[in-house]
This record gives structure tokens, sequence and C-alpha cells, in this order.
């Protein structure tokens, strides 16, 4: 049955058309390796698997640690740059303490400066700190984590366990931020490989917000198009799925990409110069794009006209606690202008629901009497209220969906596809919005922008993306 489109209804609000359709839709001398390059499948549910990280009673080193920077901050559960051991020179060691003789499998190092230097090093056990054991020889760190990265050892009984770091590939620094003991030899599913082949994302056509600051800059860190294209992961926030995809993981808590903003993301930001520093992030150039209601001069200097972004992912954890506005909501999907947000696609479940809902906000650049931009909210399946009954129609964490944004001149067209079941797609008309305006340039977002900020701080918001596709008229590398 070929796809159709009926309109429902036509409502205004603000003055701003509003239509609703449904259609039927069909780095480098490893000597050992540290991480193979397939995704690491989750442990099975056994009894060593269990509760496989230890607790590690202590931590010292050869007496030489930098200042501020002691052997007992990788074990202070403190993931931050500032709470790590440091010490400069080669043959520097780091020896944690278990409490007890235990089985070791592996260990989870998150490295100072992951994803920037290799680390070179070398580890050794023992029962007593007396007679030790090779269990690791000289090996180097990936340089392209700044999450926890897996460490594969010989297994054996131990207490004691000693790190010798050997410097980096910039200089004789050795720096490790936590570090985590296991008995099961992969340590658990979380910990990233390479990205498989068969993922239908190229990521050089995006930078990364990640809620870490390692450059000490006091906002979140943004990991380029070419890091990305050349592997980055982050085993927190960022990292492959065994089934392929990638997961995107953002903490209600953390480094935010501005003092403006209020809330923390792990989320994709459209690229179009693909590694060309040469061409600036913002403006009317070759990394953005403009309405095809543009004047011929945006449209002659913009990297695209007009726009479609077509993702499927799965939501597979929102947040339960906070104020009633906020709790089980994120964004997974965006337009962005200069300073406002011609789309924002939301998912959210709240508590009691089974199922979620799907919605979209439209923030236009025209002010009403209080001096706030016009926005309006668009729901699509369910409701967007915080006592909202569970959705009949509605999408199940875990559960993957599709979804298409698309600009033709001055329509936005956002539509959600699932197998088995017809298209729901909303038209808006955005030609009252001033996002033709000769200054006004855009790009698209996708990942976890997480909306809220009053959880419990043990709380998240996780989604996992299997394919995302952004193409433009004129921009060569659309599909």
């Amino acid at each position: 049955m070929p796809n159709s489109k009926i309109v429902v209804q036509c409502l205004f609000y603000t003055g701003i058309s509003l239509l609703f359709a449904c259609g039927s839709g069909s780095g480098s001398k490893s000597i050992t390796p540290i991480i193979p390059p397939t995704p690491v499948v989750p442990q099975p549910d056994n009894e060593q698997c269990e509760n496989n990280q230890y607790t590690v009673s202590g931590a010292i080193d050869d007496g030489t640690y930098t200042a501020s920077f002691a052997p007992a901050n990788v074990i202070d559960k403190n993931t931050t740059p500032e709470s790590r051991w440091s010490s400069l020179g080669v043959n520097k060691t780091l020896t944690v303490d278990l409490g007890a003789v235990k089985e070791i499998g592996a260990l989870k190092i998150k490295w100072y400066k992951g994803a920037e230097r290799q680390a070179s090093f070398l580890i050794d056990t023992s029962t007593d700190s007396t007679n030790w054991n090779e269990a690791l020889p000289t090996a180097d760190s990936s340089g392209r984590h700044s999450g926890f990265e897996l460490v594969n050892i010989n297994s054996e009984d131990a207490r004691y366990i000693r790190l010798t770091g050997l410097g980096n590939t910039n200089d004789q620094e050795n720096s490790i931020v936590e570090l985590e003991v296991h008995s099961c030899e992969n340590a658990d599913g979380k910990i990233v490989t390479a990205f498989p082949n068969e993922l239908g994302i190229e990521l050089v056509d995006w930078y990364l917000s990640v809620p870490t600051d390692e450059d000490n800059s006091g906002t979140s860190d943004s990991i380029s198009e070419t890091d990305l294209a050349d592997g980055y992961t982050n085993s927190e926030y960022f990292y492959a799925s065994p089934d392929n995809g990638i997961v995107m993981r953002s903490p209600s808590y953390g480094f935010k990409t501005s003092t403006n903003t209020s809330y923390v993301r792990v989320e994709l930001r459209e690229m179009l110069r693909r590694g060309d520093r040469s061409i600036r992030t913002q403006g009317v150039n070759k990394n953005n794009w403009v309405f095809g209601s543009a004047s011929t001069t945006g449209k002659a200097n913009a990297g695209g006209v007009d726009g479609e972004l077509n993702v499927t992912l799965a939501v597979n954890e929102v947040t339960t606690t906070g104020e009633n506005y906020q709790r089980g909501r994120l964004i997974i999907g965006q337009i962005h202008a200069n300073d406002d947000e011609p789309v924002r696609l939301y998912y959210r479940k709240l508590p009691n629901n089974e199922l979620g809902s799907i919605y979209f906000a439209h923030e236009s650049r025209v002010e009403d009497a209080s001096g706030d931009n016009i926005e309006t909210y668009v729901e699509m399946i369910g409701s967007r209220s915080s006592s909202a009954s569970n959705p009949s129609d509605g999408i199940a964490l875990d559960e993957k969906f599709s979804y298409r944004i698309k600009v033709t001149n001055n329509l936005l067209s956002v539509t959600i596809s699932r197998e088995g079941k017809a298209d729901i797609e909303a038209d808006y008309d955005m030609s009252n919005s001033l996002f033709d305006a000769a200054d006004q340039y855009h790009y698209f977002k996708v990942g976890v922008y997480h909306v809220n900020n009053s959880s419990g701080p043990d709380e998240f918001a996780q989604a996992t993306f299997y394919e995302i596709r952004n193409s433009h008229m004129g921009y060569s590398h659309s599909e």
C-alpha cells in the first residue's frame, strides 16, 4: 500500500499554522593486546561474574607522586581528572591492595588524557608484596578512550597488583584517574572496542559533547569529527553496544556545554566541514546549512540547503525521580539555529507508565508580549503531560523505532516509524518563524540531551543509536 498523507486538522497556535498527518509506513607499539577489535559481549550471569568488582583497600606508590595527585585518588570513586595519581619518570610504580588474596581476571583503568596519548606500562601481581609474578608484559593503552579501558591480565590469585608506568607518547608522566580490579576476564559489557564496520553512522560528519572536563575549560569536552572517525569511544558515555549500535549515556549531573544551558548531554553536533578546521564552526558557511527559502547568497555560501535527518534508535533508560515536569524526558534529536531551536524531538516515559510518548517543540524567533520566544509543542504519540496515562500506542524502553526530521523551504516534517505500524507525521509551517533570515544557519543534533537536572544523583538517560543519516541539497556527502 503506498504511503498516504491525510490532513486531519489544522490548528492555530500563536498565529502559526500546524498540520497533522498520518501515513502508512511501510598510535604505536602495543606488544600485548589491551582490548580486542570486536565488540565485547556482556558476561553471562553466573556466580563468578555477578559481583565481579573487588573493593580495593589501599593504594601506594614508590613515594614519587606529584603533589596533590596521590595514589589514593585512583580508588576514591571520583572519575574527574582532578582526582588522579601522577608520577613523572620511567619505572614509577603504583600498587593496590585488595586486603586478601583473590582471583584476579582484569583491570579497568581510566587513564588521564586517555583519548590524547598512549600510556606504556606493565603489571605484576603478588600474594605477599615480596614475590612478584608477571601478569602483563609491556603494553600500551589505546590512546582513544577517555573513559575506562579494559586490561585483561593473566588470571591468578593475588592480593597486590603493581602497575609500573613507563611514560606516554607525549612525555614521561604516568597518570591514572581511577583503577578497578575485577574477577571476570572481560569485566563487563560496557567496556568499549572499535565500532563495528556495519555501523550505519558516518562519524566524520559529527562532533560529540561528553560531560567530562579533561581540558579544564569548565565546560564539557568536545570530541572532534576527526577523532570520532578515528575511533574515539568513552566507556561511560559513548560506546559500542553488543548489537552494533552506539550507546549514548547521559547522567543527570555533570559538565555542560556552556554556562547558559541547564542540562547535561551526550550529543552529536552535525559538522559538514568533516574535519576541515579552516572552516569556522558557526556562521553561514560550509559547516552549516540554510533553509531553501533563504537568500541566494546564503544558499551559495552554506554547506547545504534544506535538510533531512533519519535516525533509528532505542531508548534504554529514563529517570523516574525529580520535578514532575522533568521526570522521564529526554531530547533525542534537534535542529539548532544560531540561538534558537526550530525543532526539539522528545521521548518521555513516566514512572508509572509502561510506554513512552513522542512530541516535539518548535521555538520561533518571534517574541511574545513578554519578550520570550514563542514556543509551540506538538504531540505525536501520547501526551507530554506530567500526569499522562499510559499511551495506548506508545513506545517501550528498548523498543527500536525511527524518526525523520525534514525541512523543505519553511516546511518542517517530523515522522515516527515503527515496524508493522503506520507512520505518524506532523507538518509545521515555519514561514513566520524567521529562520530564513540572512544570518540564520542550522545544524542537526542527535543523542541524549538529558533534560532532567533534579533526579536522584545515580539516575541517567540512555539510548542506543543504530543509524544516523544526514543529507542536504548541494552537500556532496549526502547519501
